[in-house]
């Protein structure tokens, strides 16, 4: 299942919808016409994260609910609506350093450790740094000359998490997406990645999230990223360093995980700082994120100034 958070004719208020090729079905208005079919069916979620919180029982009934006929009401073409931010997290821990072969091209031009790290390298972005598909990434000139992209697998959890063993981590986890970690190369403080990655639109998410159970595999999905139409980045979530499991019981030893909250699992190989000579992200750029069953994550660059 493939949920979206849209808007329609210009109204501010986010729906719940779910994608299915080029159409949209929103959700509140597939409930309200089942509503003769399906006794006993509650008010329907009125957000991805509504759902998420609500539990396994309400994705159930939301996937019985898509097998019965759909009301021309309650879908939309794609092209007429306007996809946002799935939902926001209440917080999203990155993953450093996840992918050998960045790891190399990291030490190679970015002074870390040339050494495979031996735990998860984790850091936090701000729920503010969030922004939808198809919004813009803030390039402020004043602040950075090394705007850079990173396209990573986003997992989203759909339970509180706590001490959670890598066996049973996968059910932890409510589907997943995709997270463009942009960072500021030059706002590195004293090896700190906070300011360099958390600032205004600098978690760029969506368009979608996949539900864990379409996935077979979450880790044999091919990412790739595009700039202006030029492949930059190209791997396979594959070549984890760490993966979902250990991330999970790695951060959730510490750290409660909360329904709604996002993982970033790290970089394949590509960034601009890799490049001789390197090359950032400028004013008037578009790049576009596409992992495997995901879909594609488009973004243009705007001068913030």
């Amino acid at each position: 299942m493939l949920l979206v958070s849209y808007t329609l004719d210009g109204d501010p208020v986010g729906r719940l919808g779910v994608q299915s090729g080029d159409t949209v079905i929103d959700v509140a208005g597939l409930a309200s016409e089942a509503r003769a079919d399906v006794p006993g069916l509650g008010a329907a979620p009125a957000s991805v994260l509504d759902l998420i919180k609500a539990g396994p029982h309400a994705l159930a009934t939301l996937g019985r609910l898509l097998t019965l006929p759909v009301p021309q009401t309650a879908q939309h073409s794609l092209a007429e609506v306007t996809l946002e931010t799935p939902l926001r997290p209440g917080k999203i821990i990155g993953v450093g350093l996840n992918y050998t072969e960045h790891v190399a091209e990291s030490a190679r031009t970015l002074d870390t450790d040339k050494e495979l790290p031996q735990r998860p390298v984790l850091f936090s972005k701000p729920a503010t740094a969030v922004t939808g598909p198809g919004k813009p990434i803030l390039h402020n000139a004043d602040l950075t000359s090394q705007l850079d992209w990173e396209c990573e697998l986003a997992v989203v959890i759909g339970k509180t998490a706590k001490s959670v063993r890598p066996e049973d981590a996968l059910r932890y986890v409510f589907g997943y997406s995709i997270i463009n970690d942009i960072s500021a190369r030059d706002q590195r403080r004293s090896g700190q990645w906070f300011y360099s990655k958390g600032q205004d639109s600098y978690a760029p998410f969506g368009p979608a999230i996949r539900t864990a159970e379409d996935i077979a595999d979450p880790h044999d999905l091919d990412l790739s990223l595009r700039v202006n139409g030029e492949v930059k980045q190209k791997g396979n979530t594959r070549h984890m360093l760490f993966r979902i499991p250990d991330l999970i019981a790695d951060i959730s030893a510490g750290v409660t995980l909360e329904p709604g909250d996002v993982i970033a699992t790290g970089s394949p190989a590509g960034v601009g700082a890799s490049f001789t000579p390197q090359q950032f992200l400028t004013p008037g750029d578009v790049v576009e994120a596409t992992i495997e069953s995901l879909g594609t994550l488009r973004n243009p660059v705007v001068d913030a100034r």
